[in-house]
């Protein structure tokens, strides 16, 4: 059981560098407190705020993490990106909506995105940059990290531990990215989400600075469209969010809107769902969470609660 790091109200986290906002990168004061409070008031927070995590072996010899407690019938599972199982143990913001949905039944599964954690490989530069060293190589970028999460899916459910109805998937950021595609890939996703979502590898920095930047036209998730029309979609994007592009954060919401219009049966209504907030920069805020947890419960099975 790992002890859940309780932040102060309103803390957000710059994806872009990991660091807490305003920090300047260095390891803020609160956090120490905090730290010390965890441990010092540990036998008494409410059962509520402790999450069973635990570190799984996958048959492939990867890692997974698991949060949330096994119950004895399949449950819903819920797929969480983001960058490395490290970084989503030791920033839990990145996978807040997992916690909030523990207690009703939820087990949430986290990979290592491609080039972060286990699958960054030696003399490699890191994560991001390294997508676009892979994809302008010629490398494998996106498949194998797809094959690793079906792989995942069939074995959590071949254990009998999730309901193949009821798996969701969502990111922050390039986690985002990742989990359309997943859903793309994989049939069995019921609903996506994603948090600030990379929709576009061509806005990213680490692609447009090379020259000549690698061909991302084959990547973008506008592409998946046609394969994502008729299942819920949900994103979040700030009004003016460099880092990966508002504009193209919604030419995506707009393209999954038209594939579902095209469809032979279009659904009514239209299940995507668009929140166009004023959140300085790249920032996801745990209200961001919260609201994703709501939207996820309807879909999952679960009963919707007054947040």
């Amino acid at each position: 059981m790992m002890a859940r790091l309780i932040l102060p109200s309103g803390f957000i986290s710059d994806e872009v560098t990991g660091a807490p906002f305003n920090t300047k990168h260095t390891r803020p004061r609160w956090l120490a407190r905090a730290t010390l409070l965890v441990v010092a008031c540990l036998n008494i927070l409410p059962a509520a705020l402790a999450v069973e995590t635990a570190l799984q072996t996958l048959p492939d010899g990867r890692r997974a993490l698991l949060l949330g407690h096994r119950a004895e019938a399949p449950q819903p599972l819920l797929f969480i990106f983001q960058g490395s199982i490290d970084s989503a143990m030791s920033e839990p913001l990145y996978t807040e909506v997992g916690r909030l949905l523990a207690a009703e039944g939820v087990l949430s599964v986290v990979l290592d995105a491609p080039a972060h954690g286990e699958d960054a490989a030696p003399g490699e530069p890191p994560e991001l940059s390294a997508w676009a060293h892979r994809v302008g190589e010629g490398k494998p970028f996106l498949e194998p990290f797809l094959q690793r999460a079906t792989q995942a899916l069939d074995h959590f459910v071949a254990l009998g531990w999730a309901d193949p109805s009821r798996v969701a998937a969502c990111g922050t950021s390039r986690g985002g990215f990742l989990a359309f595609h997943f859903a793309a890939h994989d049939s069995r996703i019921r609903c996506v989400a994603g948090i600030a979502p990379v929709t576009d590898l061509a806005a990213l920095r680490e692609f447009s600075s090379l020259s000549p930047p690698p061909d991302t036209s084959g990547l973008g998730l506008a592409s998946l469209a046609p394969r994502l029309a008729g299942r819920p979609l949900w994103l979040c994007i700030g009004n003016s969010d460099a880092r990966v592009g508002t504009d193209r954060a919604i030419a995506f919401a707009q393209a999954v809107v038209a594939a579902n219009r095209a469809l032979p049966q279009p659904p009514s209504p239209i299940p995507v769902d668009l929140l166009v907030q004023s959140t300085p920069g790249h920032r996801s805020f745990a209200t961001d969470h919260h609201r994703l947890a709501q939207w996820l419960r309807p879909h999952l099975g679960l009963a919707t609660k007054a947040e």
